[in-house]
């Protein structure tokens, strides 16, 4: 249940951010829901080979680093997805994927609380 709680929250965000971030292009719900489930295999597999690998540069950059791990991460997601594209207009791709990156991370938070309170 609580997989399924986070899936949801992923893939509307995912949509969201499609919809009112400038610079990328989305074809609809189908689509937002198989970038959510390519976002969950990436951040799953990948994402912990990363942040160990940059473990000790978040030490000394007091965990600021991690914002460039989830960068790095949500950009994988990008580029791997078939209908979850950047445009490149108005905003370059890499300034429109940090914005998703860091709209993420603060909703994946809110999702890990909510899905540990279902």
């Amino acid at each position: 249940m609580k997989l399924l709680i986070r899936f949801v929250i992923t893939a509307i965000a995912l949509y969201l951010i499609a919809t009112y971030v400038p610079g990328f292009h989305l074809n609809g719900w189908g689509d937002a829901a198989i970038a959510a489930v390519i976002f969950g295999i990436v951040n799953a597999v990948i994402g912990p080979i990363l942040k160990l690998i940059s473990l000790p540069l978040t030490i000394v950059t007091i965990g600021l680093f991690s914002i460039v791990i989830n960068w790095i991460l949500f950009a994988l997601t990008v580029w791997l997805s078939p209908g979850f594209k950047t445009t490149g207009s108005p905003w370059p791709g890499w300034e429109s994927t940090l914005v998703g990156a860091i709209i993420m991370m603060i909703v994946s938070t809110i999702a890990t609380s909510v899905a540990a309170e279902a």
